[in-house]
């Protein structure tokens, strides 16, 4: 397989990383022995401040983007928080982020609901709630001709799926232009640690596509949507929540996207057919 072309992208997957695979021998459908790559998955307790908030399973790489993503995602960091430390101990499998802000999210954490996501996905409290006044703007316009060139690069690109698979991928875009590449044994973390990258790097959404390996799920949605990035792009399918959820934000929803072929089912009026 001829390798994408790695110049656009600010952060990738490094397949290679010891911690992320090991080798399990078993045998093959003939009797004989095999080794095989799968992919690690381990606990990561996130605090705020003072506060435990979730353990999330995680494939274990970037643990500070996670944790600021997560927060982030779920409306626990605003984005005007000041975020004096983040301290991650490898040994405990905890990530501590602090602000300068006060927080106590004790009623907040007592309403969660178990996502669809792989690994136990988790929406905490108010998140519908602010959801339903969200609105996306609608400058933003994508060539079809991006949507190829997008799903060529992103499934060349050297990644731990295709390693080890059983693990999914979200790619943060520009035009046509692949950006930051992350993976995770849920989309959802997958998500969130771009979302982390974004906070801690300065980035701008309202150009920016968002490509996932996943299903375009309700929570894919709300997050792409929290996330402000007008275009959710996927060689997966949808669910109806989903794209109920996408018109109504407004959110430019392309699905199957498998070669030369895609299904829009919201926000159409940004794609450019020529």
């Amino acid at each position: 397989m001829k390798v994408a072309d790695l110049s656009s992208y600010l952060l990738y997957p490094n397949p290679e990383h010891p911690a992320l695979t090991d080798q399990v021998i078993g045998k093959d459908q003939d009797g004989n022995e095999v080794s095989v790559d799968v992919v690690t998955e381990r606990g990561l307790t996130v605090y705020l401040n003072r506060q435990e908030i979730v353990t999330l399973m995680t494939l274990g790489d970037h643990p500070h983007y996670l944790a600021l993503g997560f927060l982030l995602n779920q409306n626990m960091l605003r984005p005007d928080d000041v975020v004096t430390g983040i301290d991650y101990d490898e040994e405990l499998e905890v990530v501590i982020v602090r602000t300068e802000r006060a927080t106590n999210y004790e009623d907040k954490l007592k309403k969660k609901v178990r996502t669809s996501g792989c690994a136990q996905g988790t929406v905490f409290g108010d998140i519908m709630e602010k959801f339903d006044g969200m609105q996306l703007a609608d400058a933003s316009r994508l060539p079809i001709s991006a949507i190829y060139a997008l799903s060529k690069q992103i499934n060349t690109t050297p990644s731990i799926y295709h390693k080890a698979g059983a693990i999914h991928g979200c790619v943060l875009c520009e035009g046509d232009k692949p950006l930051v590449y992350m993976e995770d044994v849920g989309r959802h973390n997958a998500i969130d640690k771009i979302a982390g990258y974004m906070y801690q790097h300065g980035i701008e959404p309202q150009d920016k596509v968002f490509y996932t390996t996943g299903r375009l799920t309700s929570e894919m949605v709300i997050k792409t949507v929290q996330m402000q990035i007008p275009i959710l792009i996927s060689r997966s399918g949808f669910t109806a929540w989903g794209v109920a959820l996408a018109k109504q934000a407004g959110l430019t929803l392309v699905g199957r996207a498998k070669g030369r072929n895609f299904v829009v089912l919201s926000g159409e009026e940004r794609l450019v057919y020529s």
